[in-house]
């Protein structure tokens, strides 16, 4: 008996039913497997990040190998003697030895340079001195440039300069220093290490900003400056501390003040040349360390950290004073500004006077 149209329409209405269920079945499963692609590749994607790993910060492996800290200068001065106190303690709370290497020459520019141009991992650093911020302008073209080729790490000291003077001579102030000077301009001579340093800056900006005359007579030296001085040669210098200590103590020369905003703990006596009426006169020697400037900062910030620990240590303070120096310490931004103001101030003093170099 052939089926009635009822039952067709009913089987075919099953029919698409179970097509239909058919159907959203397999949508189903087919969007549950991308949800479970998605979910899988998520998960992963997240364990696969290497932060979670420990493989993007490349300070939490520093130091994996031996770091090179280059020395711009000669042995057994002040920025080696400082650097190989700050070497020696690191390579003791390391696993690893921090390498003095002394790289002289061009009056420091050879050592940073190299640093300028080394990998910028950390692993080749180097220590500057005040004479770089006044190289910058001094010496015309520089292979790299001090405020955008290095990071500044920290500064690690500073040191005044003493104004000494023959003890023959009737003033015993820079008041009375000044007095003179005006009444007999270009009559008084100061000495100076030669063109440019900081014995001879130190000179000069007293002239500038006391307004008076001062004749520069430039040596190869501090040393046979210093004589000059005592023999009564040379009227005055702006000496290291640790050159002219014991001719003060001995009464050979005559301090008259310091060049720093705040009294040498190694001549405490001896006011600064802000306290005896120079307002503003600063002028300080300083050391610090620097990386090439593409260095990860957080392997810059354990460096600064490392080496600020160890700055402010009493042992550190007594191995520097030997340099008549004392421990900074501060963070790397805050170098970063220092080493600003220093080019800024000595290239209008350069510029001042016309300076170019030897």
């Amino acid at each position: 008996m052939p089926p009635s149209d009822e039952m067709k329409h009913l089987a075919l209405k099953n029919s698409a039913a179970h097509l239909a269920h058919g159907q959203a079945r397999r949508d189903w499963l087919e969007r549950s497997a991308r949800w479970a692609a998605l979910g899988v590749c998520g998960v992963w994607g997240v364990l696969d990040t290497p932060a979670l790993w420990g493989q993007s910060d490349p300070a939490l492996s520093y130091p994996s190998k031996p770091v090179r800290l280059l020395c711009p200068f000669a042995p057994a001065g002040g920025v080696d003697i400082t650097s190989r106190a700050l070497a020696q303690k690191l390579t003791e709370g390391w696993s690893q030895p921090v390498i003095v290497e002394n790289k002289p020459g061009a009056n420091g520019t050879i050592a940073v340079d190299m640093v300028a141009k080394s990998s910028p991992d950390g692993y080749t650093l180097t220590m500057i001195s005040s004479s770089h911020s006044v190289n910058v302008t001094l010496q015309g073209h520089q292979p790299y440039d001090l405020l955008k080729d290095l990071a500044p790490i920290t500064q690690a000291t500073f040191q005044p300069y003493v104004l000494v003077v023959n003890p023959q001579l009737p003033f015993k102030s820079v008041a009375e220093l000044i007095a003179a000077a005006q009444a007999s301009p270009g009559m008084l001579n100061y000495g100076s290490s030669g063109l440019g340093g900081f014995s001879h800056l130190a000179g000069a900006l007293l002239g500038s900003m006391a307004g008076i005359d001062l004749t520069h007579v430039p040596y190869k030296g501090g040393a046979p400056a210093m004589a000059d001085v005592i023999a009564g040669q040379v009227h005055m210098l702006f000496s290291t501390i640790i050159q002219s200590h014991a001719h003060i103590a001995s009464g050979r020369l005559r301090p008259l003040a310091v060049t720093t905003l705040t009294r040498s703990k190694a001549l405490p006596q001896i006011p600064t040349m802000n306290e005896s009426g120079v307002k503003g006169y600063e002028v300080a020697g300083w050391y610090g360390a620097m990386a090439p400037a593409a260095t990860p900062p957080s392997v810059v910030d354990k460096l600064n950290k490392a080496m600020v620990k160890i700055l402010k240590t009493p042992e550190m303070a007594e191995r520097l004073a030997i340099d008549g120096s004392e421990p900074v310490g501060g963070s790397a931004a805050e170098f970063g500004e220092h080493i600003k103001k220093e080019v800024a101030k000595w290239r209008r003093l350069i510029k001042e006077l016309g300076l170019k170099s030897e």
